[in-house]
């Protein structure tokens, strides 16, 4: 199946929904993410079989090295994207069309097999991106109510809202069940119970990534899960640790 993983980076990704898929019998996904721990820790544990994404990466630490391994070892398919043919692609599958028109990815090694069209205004060159459909999406939010309404409270959302508009089922994981939302937060409240199937409470369900304003990302943890990615003993301790725990 295809899933898609919200967030940015190494921030608030749904870790916690994320361990839950490591810990399962399920394999050879293809996931479609901004890229940060989520993807790695699937391909650590041989989970992935395809990756759509336009980059992989710690942010403080540029270069995700758990996923860098499966690549070099060929375990991992990689389609790589532009980020906004990326944003676009889950635009369109949010809003069930064919393809949405973008100067992204034009005369770049990253338009892959993807087809172009001429505007019929004005006879100008595009990208169609194709969309991106999902058979599920995953993301963390600050706050959600038991109908399916999410809230994000940090700098940005990261295209959430659109993971899930663009997926069959989508489940939210949360720092916080609340019984209702106040008017005045209705501008923060950028997922909609129309798009949710499910929400579950998970305090620090993002850790190790950041999750603003409710806590930080854990650099001392994420610096020790990349080290780890050199030496199997140490990925085995640090697994153990965090993910089977």
């Amino acid at each position: 199946m295809t899933i898609g993983i919200g967030g940015w980076g190494s921030r608030r990704k749904p870790m916690a929904l994320v361990k839950a898929i490591c810990r399962s019998d399920v394999k050879d996904l293809t996931v479609v993410s901004y890229g940060g721990p989520d993807v790695g820790l699937l391909c650590a544990f041989g989970k992935i079989r395809k990756l759509v994404s336009g980059f992989v990466t710690l942010d403080s630490i540029p270069l995700e090295p758990h996923f860098r391994n499966a690549r070099q070892k060929g375990a991992v398919e990689f389609e790589e994207l532009d980020e906004g043919m990326l944003q676009w692609g889950l635009y369109a599958a949010a809003n069930r069309l064919p393809f949405m028109p973008t100067r992204a990815g034009l005369r770049s090694d990253v338009l892959g097999g993807l087809e172009t069209v001429k505007s019929p205004y004005d006879g100008e060159e595009v990208v169609a991106m194709p969309p991106l459909r999902l058979d599920l999406a995953l993301v963390h939010m600050n706050r959600a109510d038991k109908r399916g309404n999410a809230q994000y409270l940090g700098p940005d959302l990261y295209f959430d809202d659109l993971f899930c508009m663009a997926a069959d089922e989508a489940f939210v994981s949360c720092e916080r069940v609340v019984d209702s939302f106040d008017e005045g937060s209705f501008h923060t409240l950028r997922i909609s119970r129309l798009y949710t199937t499910g929400v579950v409470e998970a305090p620090r369900g993002a850790h190790f990534t950041s999750c603003v304003p409710d806590y930080d990302r854990d650099e001392e943890c994420q610096t020790n899960y990349a080290k780890a990615a050199a030496d199997p003993d140490a990925w085995k301790a640090f697994a153990d640790a965090y993910v089977t725990s």
